[in-house]
């Protein structure tokens, strides 16, 4: 590869010279003599092979070429600087990327709001995240080196810290025919009803978590499309409560009057995935998530829906 022969200095001292008015101007600024911010200028042209400045009294401007180039040697400055701050922080041991890995029922609004904040403290921090279903997330550590799991199970072994518990509840649409039933619905009546159940997403042992006693059921590979499904009518399913607030004020989904598990809840953890070799920028991510977390606003009642 051609190594250039001019240096970022000699750019970053051009652009004194410009910003700060001439050559005297540039001097003080950057703490050098005059004579030297005049040589380094000249060498510049020199190694260019045409001029770059003109001179209109006491103040130098520059050529139609001097504009182009300076234009371009400010995003060079610039993109050096941030290539030395994001070293400084690689030695100080802030990763260059974080493997994320989110169960679907985890709040989306927390998640988004807690990497909008993480995004400006990242210091160059790059984010993978991807969404798993109940025990997709766990074998994500024994499959791979996820930095950050967020999931309600905690494998042997792993550190974790809780970070939000979320309540499930069964809902169907007001059109569903469990509503022209005498409340409270026993388990014999509801198991004759379609369930819509969200697909376990690992590879090797899937885990059926769905409710047992119905006879008919579907499968699908998201919360969002069982949430879709119900709101349709063709069936009901346990959803995040968080996540359907929408439709229960709107009318779309109407929570079902069980005899008993209408809701359930269930802790949520932030699993570290490389133990204590886990570094401050994933540390820094869970600390946002548990504030994001803590501010959501408790659930108003639904029991008159």
């Amino acid at each position: 590869m051609k190594a250039p022969r001019v240096t970022l200095e000699q750019w970053r001292v051009l652009q004194s010279v410009i910003d700060k008015g001439g050559f005297a101007q540039a001097a003080e600024a950057l703490h050098k003599s005059q004579s030297s911010v005049s040589y380094t200028v000249a060498k510049l042209q020199e190694q260019l092979g045409y001029p770059l400045l003109t001179i209109e009294g006491r103040k130098a401007k520059l050529t139609e070429r001097g504009e182009v180039l300076l234009r371009r040697s400010r995003h060079l400055i610039k993109e050096a600087v941030e290539l030395e701050e994001l070293a400084h922080t690689l030695g100080q041991g802030w990763e260059p990327e974080l493997e994320l890995v989110v169960d679907q029922i985890f709040p989306t609004p927390a998640l988004l709001s807690a990497l909008k904040a993480f995004e400006s403290q990242s210091q160059g921090t790059a984010v993978q995240l991807r969404e798993m279903v109940l025990s997709g997330s766990t074998e994500a550590l024994t499959l791979g080196n996820p930095d950050l799991v967020l999931s309600s199970i905690v494998p042997k072994g792993y550190l974790a810290d809780p970070i939000v518990e979320v309540e499930m509840m069964a809902v169907a649409s007001p059109d569903h025919v469990l509503f022209q039933e005498k409340s409270p619905i026993n388990n014999e009546r509801l198991s004759h009803e379609l369930q819509l159940v969200v697909r376990d997403s690992p590879v090797e042992s899937p885990v059926d978590a769905g409710w047992l006693g119905v006879e008919r059921r579907w499968t699908v590979s998201s919360v969002q499309s069982a949430l879709e499904v119900v709101v349709s009518g063709m069936g009901f399913a346990w959803l995040p409560k968080a996540g359907i607030e929408n439709e229960l004020s709107t009318g779309k989904l109407k929570k079902l009057d069980l005899v008993s598990g209408g809701e359930q809840s269930f802790h949520l953890y932030a699993i570290f995935g490389k133990g204590e070799r886990t570094g401050p920028a994933a540390r820094l991510l869970v600390e946002l998530l548990q504030a994001e977390c803590n501010m959501c606003p408790k659930q108003t009642s639904l029991n008159h829906f």
